[in-house]
């Protein structure tokens, strides 16, 4: 069966890695060209990984012109995968595979469709979600269900670990899912859209920390929007702090200051006091030189 891959992030590469793995290469990869990946956080180089496996190599950034449609129909694929490409793909395009076209979301679908969904499956504190593969539809997320795996979403879940362990299913299912196609009865489950719920798409500008929040809100800010994102971040005398690893602080009764106040340095970090008066301890973060803030800096200041 003749696959091309679309994707430029990590999990194009899992999913690049696992058909190989499984002995079914993909004919060719549609990725973004090198020169743009910077205006992306999350997206890599897949040409290298590609070329050493005899993976054809086609740049685009945009999969409905075309030039890409042009190119994509001389492929004659039999099965189009598209994981970690945020371009809605149109009709002509969904229409060139012989079998179709399908992608992958992390989430259990219909629920969750859209943009940002592990940030936001952190931010709304889901208990369950679950990882699907699909065929595309004329919508957002909206096709028919091939294969989809549910599980728990632990309470101390980081943006990377959620991002991992949808990872782990993704090597699961992509076998399982072609498996299935190539029987020539390829599952294809309707969703009940009237189960539906949609997330909206986040921007760097929104990992910035408002510390009047209460301290259980920056933790999990902190947690949904880490590594692979850009981060959670905040301000203070010009310089930008981004913090990757917070806890809640057991001695905030002992500490009286303004929200935002650095109240402390300790051996691993410094101590912000936040709205609702309770602390945490910052234990791992950035700055450009590396520096903390100073005790007693007002944090959400100076951007």
């Amino acid at each position: 069966m003749r696959i091309v891959l679309v994707g430029a992030l990590e999990s194009t590469r899992v999913a690049m890695g696992t058909l190989i793995a499984s002995g079914m290469p993909p004919v060719a990869l549609l990725t973004l060209p090198p020169e743009t990946l910077a205006r992306h956080a999350d997206s890599i180089d897949l040409g290298p990984l590609a070329r050493e496996n005899f993976i054809g190599v086609h740049y685009t950034n945009n999969v409905n012109s075309n030039e890409t449609l042009h190119i994509l129909s001389g492929i004659e694929p039999d099965l189009v995968l598209v994981v970690g490409w945020s371009q809605m793909c149109g009709p002509t395009f969904r229409a060139v595979a012989r079998i179709g076209t399908a992608g992958f979301h992390p989430s259990a679908l219909p629920k969750m469709r859209g943009r940002a969904v592990i940030p936001w499956t952190i931010l709304t504190h889901q208990s369950e979600t679950g990882s699907t593969l699909f065929w595309l539809g004329d919508d957002v997320d909206n096709g028919d269900i091939i294969v989809q795996h549910s599980f728990a979403v632990a309470e101390d879940e980081t943006a990377r670990s959620l991002y991992d362990r949808h990872m782990q299913q993704l090597r699961a299912m992509i076998p399982e899912a072609v498996a299935a196609i190539r029987s020539g009865s390829p599952p294809r489950t309707p969703q009940d859209h009237s189960q539906a719920t949609y997330c909206a798409r986040r921007s760097a500008i929104d990992g910035m920390i408002d510390w009047q929040r209460p301290a259980e809100d920056i933790l999990t800010l902190v947690r949904a929007v880490g590594d692979p994102y850009l981060g959670a971040f905040t301000h203070s005398g010009g310089a930008t702090y981004f913090i990757d690893v917070a806890f809640p602080f057991a001695d905030s009764h002992r500490y009286i200051g303004m929200t935002g106040q650095v109240q402390a340095h300790t051996d691993q970090g410094f101590v912000v006091r936040c709205g609702d008066g309770e602390c945490v301890e910052v234990t791992s973060w950035r700055s450009e030189d590396g520096s903390r803030p100073r005790r007693h800096d007002l944090l959400g200041q100076g951007q």
